[in-house]
């Protein structure tokens, strides 16, 4: 049975790798948060070892060897977590954004090397159903697409007293919530060829890419204010879709039971490694710090008109 220790298991996201752990029929070993409220662990694995000191954890590590690592704590801490389950001589899976600034993926595949263990994210749109489909049919067309991108995801106030609200630990919108569509329309339409930047504030981003294949308006936000009538009627409080010459593929569905699919692939070999993760790092990164500027290579998101 694949051995498995989680790091982050009191936020958000750690149910669904705790789920994707019990499906693909791994061992919960140890978890470690500073938060204590992780009762959730015994509806998954209540033998699983609890810890709040990284130091403790790592010691009881040492003792009782895991293959895999799953980072799911805050952005910022990402590197050190991943570092620290390398260190332990276990792969590492983690959650988006791997990591906030390029440089650190140099950093880690200096120490993939120096270990012999690899490093994988979360990139679950790479195994959404549709999003697959869509890139197969995507590859055998040569004209390059006009792309209309949105996602809303609408958050509480909360959510600005929270470490997601602060740029320095989450990347901001542009990264905490846009890595996931930054690495699906370059998954899609390949390299940057050029892009503006026509709205940032810290609830939402906006602009224009130029790819290989495709020229793109795109718009994320968390501010509700944005969900369009149709997504508010049906009760949503998220919006996905993306346009491509003029046809609307709406994804909102089927979006968060994708973690296990992930795992799976992982397990099985075709993980997304960091150079697989580097594209949308680097995009993200460059959105963060462009110059915002009013369109001057392509017309602005519908949105913004």
């Amino acid at each position: 049975m694949t051995r498995f220790a989680l790091i982050g298991v009191a936020g958000y996201i750690a149910p669904r790798h705790l789920k994707a752990i019990k499906e693909v029929g791994g061992d919960l070993v140890a978890a470690l948060d500073p938060f204590d409220a992780v009762g959730i662990l015994d509806g998954y694995f209540p033998n699983a070892q609890f810890f709040r000191e990284p130091e403790v954890f790592e010691a009881y590590l040492e003792d009782h060897p895991v293959d895999w690592v799953s980072v799911v704590s805050p952005n910022y801490l990402h590197e050190a977590h991943i570092r620290l389950g390398l260190r332990q001589g276990a792969h590492v899976l983690c959650e988006k954004p791997l990591v906030l600034e390029p440089e650190a993926l140099d950093r880690l595949a200096a120490m993939e090397a120096r270990t012999g263990k690899r490093v994988f994210t979360v990139l679950q749109l790479r195994v959404h159903p549709a999003l697959v489909a869509l890139r197969e049919r995507l590859r055998g067309e040569r004209e390059a697409k006009e792309v209309v991108l949105t996602y809303i995801t609408s958050r509480g106030p909360w959510y600005q007293k929270s470490w997601k609200a602060d740029e320095a630990k989450s990347g901001g919108v542009a990264t905490n919530i846009g890595i996931h569509f930054f690495d699906l329309l370059l998954w899609y339409f390949g390299g940057v060829q050029a892009g503006e930047v026509h709205l940032r504030t810290p609830t939402t981003v906006a602009g224009y890419l130029e790819l290989e294949r495709a020229r793109v308006r795109w718009f994320l936000s968390i501010d509700a204010s944005f969900l369009p009538r149709e997504a508010l009627a049906r009760g949503q409080r998220t919006y996905r879709s993306i346009v491509f010459d003029g046809q609307e593929l709406e994804f909102s569905e089927g979006f968060t039971e994708l973690h296990t699919e992930v795992y799976r692939h992982t397990l099985a070999g075709a993980g997304f490694g960091l150079e697989e993760a580097r594209p949308g790092v680097e995009l993200a990164a460059w959105v963060r710090r462009a110059e915002v500027v009013s369109p001057r290579l392509g017309s602005p998101h519908p949105f913004l008109r």
